[in-house]
């Protein structure tokens, strides 16, 4: 990607910037509910990762975490709240980290430092993020379908959340293998847990109890890793609090934000 390409984004309302960042292999239309809940109060601002969705032209190589927050960043051009989801999640703490002026608060939906489990650390296993490399190289769009099936585990509406989240993201086209190998390389490699101490924003981590992907166990030693970050748990959700919790969701981000920015 030649660096006078800006990503694409989106913007809708006015107000306080909220920036949603999706995570991987979907794309931003996941945040259409929230963008429709959001608009009347904040300036709400979408956008596609490198590759995917708006941006599935702008291909990155090498596809490292580093490079993807700075286009983000360069992309919003001003100081913004942050939101990610899950890989999301990682490149809106990376943004938060590498242009701290550029934050004004942090959000991260079902995110870890660390995806991957590690010695005394709770995450997914290394050979289930093996089996997706593998299944990448035969059939892309069964794997995307696999992934979502995944994402919704454990939610009590999960066919309804499967069905919402494939109508959002199937209004794309399909990100390349490549783009998804190399972004999905991202969740496996990237360790943020000694980071989370300089993030100095006001800090909110949003979690399903039921996920799949993100171990209550591994919310503990977040927390501990983040002490001064704020955290509320979805009772009955797992991957995506925001598609099948949609009210429970908005309420949560809305009762943060206000005392912060009035």
């Amino acid at each position: 990607m030649s660096m006078a390409e800006k990503l694409k984004i989106s913007s809708q309302g006015k107000g306080l910037p909220l920036v949603f960042i999706h995570g991987w292999g979907l794309n931003s239309a996941v945040w259409q509910p929230s963008v429709k809940a959001l608009k009347n109060n904040f300036e709400v601002i979408t956008v596609d990762l490198p590759g995917f969705g708006e941006n599935i032209g702008q291909t990155l190589s090498p596809y490292s975490l580093r490079e993807v927050a700075k286009l983000v960043q360069e992309a919003v051009a001003k100081p913004a709240v942050y939101v990610g989801w899950s890989l999301g999640g990682l490149v809106a703490s990376e943004i938060a980290l590498a242009f701290p002026q550029q934050v004004k608060a942090l959000v991260t939906v079902a995110s870890s430092p660390c995806f991957v489990e590690r010695e005394s650390w709770s995450g997914i296993k290394p050979d289930v993020l093996a089996l997706f490399h593998q299944q990448l190289a035969e059939d892309t769009a069964k794997t995307i379908n696999n992934f979502l099936k995944i994402q919704a585990m454990g939610s009590p509406h999960l066919r309804h959340d499967i069905k919402l989240l494939r109508e959002l993201v199937m209004q794309f086209s399909m990100p390349t293998k490549s783009t998804l190998d190399e972004s999905l390389r991202l969740l496996e490699t990237v360790d943020q847990r000694e980071n989370l101490q300089h993030i100095v924003m006001p800090f909110l981590r949003l979690y399903g109890k039921l996920d799949g992907l993100v171990p209550r166990k591994a919310i503990k030693s977040i927390s501990q890793l983040s002490p001064q970050s704020d955290v509320v748990i979805f009772e009955q959700a797992s991957h995506a609090p925001f598609i099948s919790h949609p009210e429970e969701f908005h309420q949560a981000l809305l009762a943060w934000l206000s005392p912060l920015f009035g």
